[in-house]
């Protein structure tokens, strides 16, 4: 054994071992016929560093695959990063900007070069993150997007899906990111509230025998109106339908169409169609006849007017927002402005421009997602891959059964470059190489290459297989394929589980992970959604600094709760801490007791009660725990193996013990206790060790010399054979006797120290034996001194457990008088306290009124009150 510091500090332990982990490559031992386990992590961004989201979801995925790696699995957790399109691009052209350099200065291929020296000198951040957090990962084979391998898997993907028709070419509204130039997905967008306005236009029939009223929050798109839709079931414009009307300051002529998007409760019942700039109208349109080709386009890439039938020279290259500005005042003047409402409208910008996004019909290549969405939807309905909670799975299909083509094109210089060539007769030919297009165009075509790359969740949707070695080798092959498992934020259910389902599903025949857990967010303490811009984010490797690694993963694993979201809560991070520092101190405490490493994965030989009980509830807590993870109930494994170290194991097993001695003055622990404290305090840091390696780790070796480190230690085997009932139910006796009489004192006041005589009335033959036995237990833990024979005439404390009532006098132990005065008095406190708050909740204006935290608040302290005052009151009766 060597000697430990007195004070547990984690700064000074976990940088050395994940080092000696990773370089002795204990991450991924060799472990020739076992079984195989794999995850892969959801590949964070390149430009990325560790946030609390991270940290929640590569938290679970560690302790499932340490726990496993313990089970004697070969565990394999696939790490890598996304190249990440938008944000590397980003990312390098700001660089490039501090020296007055632009992109396009550069060119293509210049640029795609600055952007890998980039990674290479800035890219680690994340990876050298997730080491600090403990993640256990495959680093030996660590991957990238981007890497020679997994650009053939992509390039092989597109090909065959083109081949297939399930990937094409069309013209469709994306969301446009004006600022960044490119089409971006819907999890790129984030919706703001903003001030915004309502305008009311009048539009005149063709005929001037009337008008029709149309309302929009984007005044200037009426430039590309190219129908107005009513309800077929509106009275009131059954006669109007298709008939025209005059499109103001353009003067085109538009249709009114039938179409029950229009909603005759909301405002006037009729709707100005835009299917060039409103995803909804965009299906009107069609639905009406117009084909994408022919609808109108009134933006460029900029978002600046361009032409689209009729409009005025003056509004030509005008921004967006001036040209609202313009077209407001226009049709003022043309008095067909009925009026102006300030209006709190929710707009889409763009997560990384910032700027407002834009609808916009646009030319992109899109993959046939309903066709490939049904594997999915069956394997999930039939339990070939099961998700958890279920309570997703109606979300999922919800989804999947009404699925969109997916837009897979961006127009971006990095990334994965679409493998399609153009001829100059418009012809287009998909193929992995330049030298395969041509041969498919014939000798003599010029053709020229897609400028646009994919949308990088293209290709992390082959993360379960592509980093497996397809297609130059099988995963299946190997057993690494389905994945065990899949970790995930629900908030990508669609963007990436949902996409590598389609796809592992149609490439490899088989689903990519057999189960699919989804966790919630983490939230600020206050509940609201950790952003920026509300300054409220939470720093996990702040957290780290102050707290170590261990507390901030057991805070994750203990809070996560199937799904729910999670309150970030400093004060239990630091409360895990403290756990940590208990584990510490009471491994400190057998070393100082001559317990040391096990010798034995088998539980030693027990004769003593309480070795027996200690014995019976380290399987337990090893058969709860293994039903827990199983289960993925994070919260309950936690909370398991938390409660049997803090008050089984430290608050219970190591007091007990301290009396049981050979009879020599230093008060010695016997040879038996000592093998069995040093086996059970051996499972709890193997138990332990997927929640905190980093302390389990440098306490297991601290015991004692070991065979090998605990990271690919054995896991506990539960034997039903060392439950003793008759030892454990002594020893809960003995404990619940022992906590009644401190609780007892506690409450009347009773002077710590002072030792009492201890009556028993009631008891029968056994009890009377364990009272024996457990003497020495009870004077030193409860301060008590057993006797025989009734008790004195006078004011005594009164407690009963079983069918035993045990007595305790209190003469001349404290004032009893001045005690029941003190708590009588306290009871009516706490009962006012209780009736005034039962008030507050009984009033139906408080409760619909008050913010949720104030009522829940009130609940939380009436319920406090409540069980104070009926405390204090049982406490008073004792006095008798």
């Amino acid at each position: 054994m060597s000697e430990l510091p007195k004070t547990f500090d984690p700064a000074a332990i976990e940088q050395r071992w994940y080092a000696h982990w990773e370089d002795a490559g204990l991450f991924r031992p060799e472990r020739p016929g076992a079984d195989p386990f794999t995850l892969v992590n959801p590949p964070p961004n390149v430009t990325g560093s560790l946030h609390i989201g991270h940290a929640l979801d590569n938290t679970l995925q560690d302790i499932l695959v340490r726990h496993a790696r313990l089970k004697g699995r070969d565990a394999r957790w696939v790490v890598g990063t996304d190249h990440a399109g938008i944000a590397t691009q980003m990312v390098v052209e700001r660089n490039l900007a501090k020296d007055g350099v632009k992109r396009a200065d550069l060119g293509r291929e210049a640029f795609i070069d600055k952007v890998w020296e980039w990674k290479a000198e800035s890219g680690g951040a994340i990876t050298r993150q997730l080491r600090r957090l403990g993640c256990s990962m495959d680093w030996a084979n660590e991957r990238f997007t981007m890497d020679e391998g997994f650009s053939k898997a992509v390039l092989k993907v597109f090909v065959e899906l083109h081949k297939q028709g399930l990937i094409y070419r069309d013209k469709r509204l994306v969301n446009w990111d004006p600022g960044l130039g490119t089409a971006i997905s819907d999890l790129e967008v984030e919706t703001r509230e903003v001030q915004g306005g309502f305008w009311t236009l009048r539009y005149p029939l063709e005929d001037g025998s009337g008008h029709i009223e149309v309302a929009t929050t984007r005044p200037e798109t009426m430039l590309a109106d190219m129908a107005v839709a009513v309800n077929p079931d509106d009275a009131r414009y059954t006669a109007l339908v298709g008939r025209q009307v005059r499109l103001p300051i353009t003067g085109r002529l538009i249709p009114i169409v039938a179409d029950e998007h229009a909603d005759p409760e909301l405002g006037s019942g009729a709707v100005k169609i835009t299917p060039g700039h409103d995803f909804n109208d965009f299906e009107v349109g069609v639905r009406a006849g117009f084909k994408p080709a022919a609808m109108l386009n009134m933006l460029d890439a900029k978002a600046a007017i361009v032409q689209c039938g009729g409009v005025p020279d003056e509004l030509l290259g005008l921004d967006r927002f001036e040209a609202r500005k313009r077209v407001v005042a226009m049709l003022e003047a043309e008095g067909v402005l009925v009026k102006v409402e300030d209006r709190v409208i929710q707009a889409p910008y763009g997560d990384r421009s910032g700027v407002v996004i834009e609808p916009w019909l646009t030319d992109q290549w899109y993959v046939d997602a309903a066709t490939l969405a049904q594997g999915p939807i069956e394997a999930v309905r039939d339990g070939r891959i099961d998700v958890v909670p279920k309570s997703w799975e109606k979300t999922f299909f919800n989804w999947m059964e009404n699925i969109q083509p997916w837009c897979v094109s961006r127009q971006l210089w990095w990334g994965h470059r679409i493998p399609a060539w153009y001829a100059e007769d418009g012809r287009v030919f998909v193929a992995e190489t330049e030298v395969e297009a041509q041969a498919q165009a014939g000798e003599g075509t010029t053709l020229t290459r897609d400028p646009d790359v994919l949308d990088t969740w293209f290709s992390s949707a082959l993360w379960p297989f592509a980093t497996l070695g397809w297609p130059d080798s099988d995963p299946r092959d190997a057993g690494r394929y389905p994945n065990d498992i899949l970790v995930s934020g629900f908030d990508i259910l669609f963007f990436w589980d949902a996409r590598m389902m389609m796809q592992g599903m149609h490439f490899l025949g088989d689903v990519p992970f057999r189960k699919l857990y989804l966790h919630g967010l983490v939230r600020a303490a206050d509940g609201a959604k950790m952003s920026k811009s509300k300054g409220n984010t939470v720093d996990p490797l702040g957290l780290i600094d102050r707290y170590g690694a261990d507390a901030l993963r057991f805070f994750m694993a203990a809070m996560e709760s199937q799904g729910r979201d999670i309150k970030m809560d400093e004060k239990r991070v630091e409360g895990y801490r403290n756990f940590a520092t208990k584990l510490w101190n009471a491994t400190r405490f057998a070393m100082a007791n001559g317990i040391g490493a096990s010798q034995t994965i088998e539980p030693p030989p027990a004769t003593l009660a309480v070795n027996q009980w200690i014995i019976a509830e380290t399987v337990e807590t090893v058969q709860a725990l293994d039903l827990a993870l199983a289960d993925l109930r994070f919260d309950a494994a936690a909370n398991t193996i938390y409660q049997f170290t803090w008050s089984r194991f430290c608050d219970w097993y190591l007091e007990l013990i301290k009396p049981i001695s050979t009879g020599d003055e230093r008060g010695t622990i016997d040879a038996e206790t000592r093998a069995v404290a040093g086996w059970v305090l051996d499972q709890i840091l193997v138990m332990l060790h997927p929640f905190m390696p980093f302390i389990t780790e440098e306490l297991w070796h601290a015991l004692g010399t070991r065979e090998h480190d605990l990271i690919v230690a054995k896991w506990p085997m539960p034997d039903a054979r060392a439950l003793n009932p008759a030892a454990r139910a002594e020893i809960d006796w003995l404990i619940r006797l022992v906590s009644e009489i401190r609780a007892a004192r506690t409450e009347l006041n009773v002077p710590p120290g002072a030792r009492m005589a201890l009556h028993v009335r009631d008891a029968d033959a056994a009890t009377s034996e364990r009272i024996e036995r457990q003497r020495p237990a009870l004077t030193r833990l409860a301060r008590v001194d057993p006797n025989s024979g009734e008790p004195s005439e006078g004011g005594a404390l009164q407690i009963v457990v079983d069918q035993a009532t045990y007595v305790l006098p209190l003469d001349g132990v404290i004032d009893l008088e001045a005690e029941r005065a003190r708590l009588t008095k306290a009871i009516a406190a706490a009962g006012k306290e209780r009736d005034a708050l039962a008030g507050r909740l009984g009033n139906p204006s408080f409760v619909e009124r008050a913010k949720p935290e104030a009522v829940e608040k009130a609940r939380a302290d009436h319920a406090e009150k409540a069980a104070e005052a009926e405390r204090l009151s049982a406490a008073l009766a004792r006095l008798g």
